[in-house]
């Protein structure tokens, strides 16, 4: 049994940290990776290598995902660049302005390795130990950059679909036991709970729909509001909603405003909508999962003005904050709402512990097993500086209305949002003469060719409709230069495209 226990030690000693032998393969094998990465990011601008989906797959396909014996990390590690790494998406190109997928800072990244070598769990005290101090730390800043009352609180999620589905939770318990006197977390729904309704715009994101379905209320609980012409929720048609539901007998109970949609980066009118839910007993719940981060701007702050009045907010840091997939937080303007999710288990958060101080975190969270993301958050701000990521997202959303505007004064262009809020611009190639309909299909091949070629990839979507294009502008790296650069290539392209079909 000695002789077992000896010969399993020497056989895997190379791939833990509790030995000499781990710690020199460990250092090694970072060197390795750190090199392959550099090798793929040096001088490399372009957002793709351009490979087709299918093309991918086949050759994904071709790759041996185990190894009986097992294989140095060195051949593991040049595999894995000719498979994988060479034909990612690389965020950190100036032209990667598609989605809301941002390039990541290096303080984060760094980050990211004390994380996964630690490894600790974030749910129990006696599992994270100084970890979860330094996340409460966080959450209490973060409280406090966002205007939020003393007693507030929150948590780390994995982003805005976890922190959405909890303001909505919590609203709807808390409306059941204020209401109905019901614990749901004991009794379930009340009968009556078939007419709870929430409120959001009509370019809310998809998550307010799909949590209104895991919490057992349907999609049809969502009343979707219209939006007005600078695509944010009307205040006149949520008024009007409001007294349609009280006349049949319906019971709005959670009010959802955007702070940045996914498309035009619009804000809903916080202020306002604080007024008409603190008015009529409705929670108010701000998806801040993009526009969060102004709360660190020199110029655009004012745009979240309201935001302190909510019962609960989304924030993500995987978009302007810079942060690494996935970091984002869901706050609370009164701590005592956690009590609608909080289970106590002998075996990891005894109530007896709370007695005595000690704090276990996943009594706020949904989670269970949870990273310690708020480190990436905590080593960014330090590093980086608050000054110079109020500087960051100032540019980008003053590149954003650069932009536009450029775009707008180009002929054969045509620009939907010409003043954005934040850094999003939707557009698209109209030239004269050309049906909507050829219009839709060459603003499709623009986009694909763009992305194919390796020159741009920009998103494309949908507007009462009609195909467009969309920038979403986070990186602070991309230049007014870099977006006339693509506007040319897009010309060129459509017109390529035209003659063709003709």
């Amino acid at each position: 049994m000695i002789e077992t226990l000896k010969r399993a030690d020497f056989a895997y000693a190379p791939f833990f940290l509790n030995n000499e032998e781990g710690i020199r393969n460990y250092t090694q094998s970072l060197k390795i990776m750190e090199n392959t990465l550099i090798h793929f990011l040096d001088g490399n601008n372009s957002p793709y290598s351009g490979k087709k989906p299918h093309d991918l797959e086949a050759r994904i396909n071709e790759l041996s995902i185990t190894s009986q014996k097992g294989e140095t990390f060195e051949s593991v590690a040049a595999e894995l660049a000719e498979f994988v790494i060479n034909d990612s998406m690389n965020v950190h190109s100036p032209t990667c302005i598609g989605h809301l997928h941002c390039p990541t800072l290096i303080p984060a990244v760094a980050a990211e390795l004390i994380i996964s070598t630690l490894n600790q769990s974030m749910d129990s005290w006696d599992q994270s130990s100084t970890a979860t101090f330094v996340e409460e730390r966080i959450i209490d800043w973060l409280c406090n950059q966002a205007g939020l009352p003393e007693q507030a609180d929150g948590v780390f999620t994995s982003g805005g679909t976890q922190s959405n589905y909890m303001g909505l939770l919590l609203a709807r318990d808390a409306y059941c036991k204020r209401i109905w006197n019901v614990d749901v977390q004991q009794q379930g729904l009340p009968a009556d709970s078939k007419k709870l309704r929430i409120l959001c715009s009509e370019a809310a994101h998809f998550t307010v729909r799909k949590s209104a379905a895991q919490l057992g209320l349907g999609e049809q609980a969502v009343i979707t509001i219209k939006t007005d012409s600078k695509h944010r929720l009307s205040i006149d048609e949520i008024n009007h909603q409001l007294k349609k539901l009280k006349e049949q007998d319906l019971l709005p109970f959670a009010i959802v405003a955007t702070c940045g949609t996914t498309d035009f980066g619009s804000i809903d009118p916080l202020a306002e909508l604080a007024e008409i839910a603190k008015l009529n007993g409705i929670w108010l719940h701000v998806d801040a999962a993009y526009g969060g981060a102004m709360m660190l701007s020199h110029d655009f702050k004012a745009s979240i003005k309201g935001m302190e009045a909510a019962d609960s907010i989304t924030v993500d840091f995987h978009k302007l904050f810079y942060q690494p997939i996935s970091c984002g937080a869901f706050l609370v303007s009164d701590r005592d709402h956690f009590k609608y999710i909080q289970h106590h288990a002998d075996y990891l958060n005894p109530e007896e512990d709370e007695a005595e101080g000690m704090v276990h975190l996943v009594n706020k969270s949904i989670q269970t097993t949870r990273r310690f993301d708020a480190l990436k958050l905590w080593l960014s701000l330090k590093v980086v500086g608050l000054d110079t990521f109020g500087e960051m997202i100032d540019y980008t959303c003053h590149l954003a209305r650069d932009a536009a505007a450029m775009i707008d004064d180009e002929a054969g262009f045509r620009v939907l949002n010409r003043h954005p809020e934040l850094n999003a611009v939707v557009f698209r190639y109209d030239p004269e003469g050309v049906s909507a309909q050829l219009t839709d299909q060459l603003n499709k091949q623009i986009q694909q060719e763009l992305l194919n070629n390796g020159r741009a990839f920009l998103a494309k979507t949908r507007f009462n409709g009609e195909v467009y294009l969309k920038m979403t502008l986070l990186n602070p790296m991309t230049t007014l230069e870099d977006i006339k650069e693509i506007l040319d290539e897009i010309r060129i392209l459509g017109e390529m495209f035209n003659m063709m079909e003709e």
